[in-house]
């Protein structure tokens, strides 16, 4: 492990990043020229577009029989996203969160998480789980191009128009460079991914530690920097539907598509380690489920919630980095995490869901007399 093997690590994550957005960027505009409404673009292409760098990282990582990198991209990206990315997203502005996302987007990011623990537990996602998934990713996405030309919310429809609402020229000259950008983001995006994924085995094996550890910290953190600029963007605008509809879209498309097109690609089926199955998968669901209280509370994210977020992010890869090490105070880091603070955390998310609900009925009966 050199220097070289450092600066092509970095190297293919500034080409992820530069390729997803040229990616977004030419497939909105072109998308807008059509005549699509932006909500759709909002909702499909940049929500997609968004993570393609996980999609590339993953089908390269399962292709080579990297298999331990796939997984631990996927699910170390939906736990930053949710964890890290909303943190930072609601410390810019408290964020407000749709009954849509309540109701629909949240329940089927718990749902696929889950599926995705039921699938492992074999120890592969195989080329049936495969299809299954990126079948549940197609339908998905019918199912919000249908949401999208039901009456909406205005605000909602004005913020997704302000973003993606198309209003240049429709010349064959606009075209080309919308063409250009895609054709040009996608061989950046191949050519990231290959250029991370290499320099993040070469790494993991100089450090001895798992392709595994890799994928879920450095990797996953890379490949979800799109998804992280698309929210922070859109809180620091006051647009809060983009910022929190971004990472819930995006956690759902990485297990459907993103693993599923990967299960679908892998000679032999996507093998799942055992490891990431007992704690990594259960995390993810966890904080999938914490969304619900935290979303529920007042239908937004508050500042302390985006605060107890980022605590949480920090504290998963302070406990994975001392696993690998195998650290002497793992024990006690993993005591007050589970006897302390966990538990001071559900209390208090408890307590607040409890005051919501009361000062909504307050509300009822004030209205009545």
């Amino acid at each position: 492990m050199t220097l070289i093997t450092f600066l092509i690590l970095f190297g293919g994550l500034v080409l992820l990043v530069i390729g997803a957005e040229l990616l977004v960027k030419g497939a909105s505009n072109l998308a807008g020229i059509l005549g699509i409404p932006p909500l759709i673009i909002g909702l499909t292409i940049v929500a997609y577009g968004t993570s393609s760098p996980e999609m590339a990282v993953s089908v390269m990582s399962s292709w080579a029989g990297q298999a331990d990198l796939a997984v631990g991209n996927v699910v170390g990206s939906n736990i930053f996203n949710v964890l890290l990315i909303l943190g930072l997203s609601a410390l810019v502005t408290p964020l407000i969160v749709t009954r849509q996302l309540i109701r629909s987007d949240v329940p089927i990011m718990i749902g696929v998480s889950i599926l995705l623990l039921m699938f492992g537990l074999d120890g592969k996602i195989s080329r049936v789980d495969g299809i299954i998934f990126f079948v549940g990713g197609v339908i998905y996405t019918l199912s919000l191009v249908y949401q999208s030309r039901q009456p909406n919310n205005n605000s909602e429809q004005d913020e997704f128009t302000r973003e993606y609402g198309y209003t240049g020229e429709r010349s064959r000259i606009i075209w080309f460079k919308d063409l250009v950008f895609i054709v040009g983001g996608l061989g950046l995006l191949v050519l990231g991914s290959r250029w991370l994924v290499d320099s993040a085995t070469t790494i993991a094996r100089a450090l001895g530690v798992s392709d595994l550890l890799i994928g879920l910290t450095i990797v996953s953190a890379g490949t979800s920097l799109p998804e992280l600029a698309t929210s922070v963007i859109a809180s620091l605008r006051g647009e809060r539907d983009i910022a929190v509809g971004n990472v819930l879209g995006s956690n759902i498309f990485n297990i459907l598509a993103v693993l599923g097109l990967a299960g679908i690609v892998a000679p032999n089926g996507l093998n799942v380690s055992e490891s990431i199955i007992e704690f990594d998968v259960p995390v993810a669901i966890a904080v999938a489920f914490a969304c619900l209280p935290i979303f529920y509370s007042g239908n937004q994210i508050n500042r302390w919630e985006g605060l107890l977020f980022v605590f949480y992010y920090l504290a998963y890869v302070g406990y994975l980095i001392l696993n690998a090490i195998n650290h002497d105070s793992l024990p006690v880091y993993t005591t007050i995490m589970l006897f302390f603070v966990i538990p001071l955390t559900v209390i208090t998310l408890v307590a607040a869901m409890l005051q919501e609900r009361q000062a909504r009925r307050k509300k009822k009966m004030d209205r009545h007399l």
